[in-house]
């Protein structure tokens, strides 16, 4: 069945029933996306607090613009 054909049978649902779809919806997704994430794993994750060249480039940038103002 495409998506098509099932939106006309959605848009009749009452609005509790649409909402218990979306919660069916996010439930499959988030079965079909759990095998990216393995429990007990570490991901690392990248944060900016040490990324020092980047920060001097914007410094340099902030004071350019303080010279030409």
């Amino acid at each position: 069945m495409s998506l098509v054909e099932v939106l006309p049978e959605v848009q009749s649902l009452s609005r509790i029933d649409k909402i218990r779809l979306i919660e069916y919806l996010a439930r499959e997704l988030e079965q079909d996306e759990s095998a990216l994430i393995e429990p007990g794993q570490s991901y690392p994750v990248w944060s900016p607090d040490r990324a020092f060249p980047a920060a001097a480039v914007m410094l340099k940038a902030l004071e350019d613009d303080k010279k030409r103002s």
